[in-house]
């Protein structure tokens, strides 16, 4: 069975970093797709930021050149850096490996 916790939310002013972690059991990140998600408040689910198996990585362009997508293989982890924040990053933010989904974690971007 496919579990994935992530970590490492919270409250930053704008301009501001955090670094989400997705820790996956039952699975193997280096052989998957796995993607970063956001949900805002009010708003659909949306994909932010993903890596192939093959290391290809995606951004969403709101979030090009600010965003960093890694995996750490050996932890079976995969990161999200986040810098320079703005309140519209506000929202809860998943990982998703196939088609299994962690529970969130939110980030607010707010002075």
């Amino acid at each position: 069975q496919v579990r994935l916790v992530e970590s490492g939310g919270g409250l930053v002013q704008p301009g501001g970093s955090l670094r989400l972690s997705c820790a996956a059991s039952g699975i193997i990140f280096s052989k998957n797709f796995m993607g970063w998600y956001r949900q805002a408040p009010g708003k659909q689910r949306e994909l932010v930021a993903s890596i192939h198996s093959f290391g290809i990585t995606y951004y969403t362009d709101s979030v090009k050149g600010r965003f960093i997508i890694s995996r750490d293989n050996a932890k079976n982890t995969a990161y999200l850096q986040m810098n320079n924040l703005q309140p519209e990053d506000t929202g809860v933010y998943y990982c998703s490996v196939a088609s299994s989904w962690g529970e969130g974690t939110l980030v607010t971007v707010s002075s």
